[in-house]
């Protein structure tokens, strides 16, 4: 029983990592994104760059949400490895989002 705890403690640690981990790639992108090289030309780059915006809030929001989670320690380790498999599929999504609007901007550059 002690070691099932233990790889279960080891593997929520791994998760809070990458959790981490994909904040920081999602901080660098919203900084990459906001430069002036990556400004909107049309109105469908416009809708797109406020969808991205509302992806970052979005992200940003889980992820307070998960960290206040971790800081009350009310809530079980099942629970929270659901919620933040749930947040690194948010990244996925985020960082195959973010990489298609900058290609597409910056493809005539």
């Amino acid at each position: 029983m002690d070691n099932v705890t233990k790889n279960s403690t080891e593997q929520l640690q791994g998760l809070l990592i990458r959790m981490e981990r994909n904040n920081n790639i999602v901080r660098q992108l919203s900084k990459k994104i906001n430069a002036y090289t990556s400004e909107p030309t049309n109105p469908s780059r416009f809708e797109k760059l406020h969808e991205l915006r509302r992806g970052f809030m979005f992200f940003n929001a889980q992820q307070k949400h998960i960290m206040g989670l971790i800081e009350q320690r009310r809530v079980s380790s099942i629970k929270l490895k659901e919620d933040i498999k749930l947040h690194l599929n948010q990244f996925k999504k985020l960082e195959k989002d973010i990489a298609a609007y900058l290609l597409d901007v910056n493809q005539y550059s």
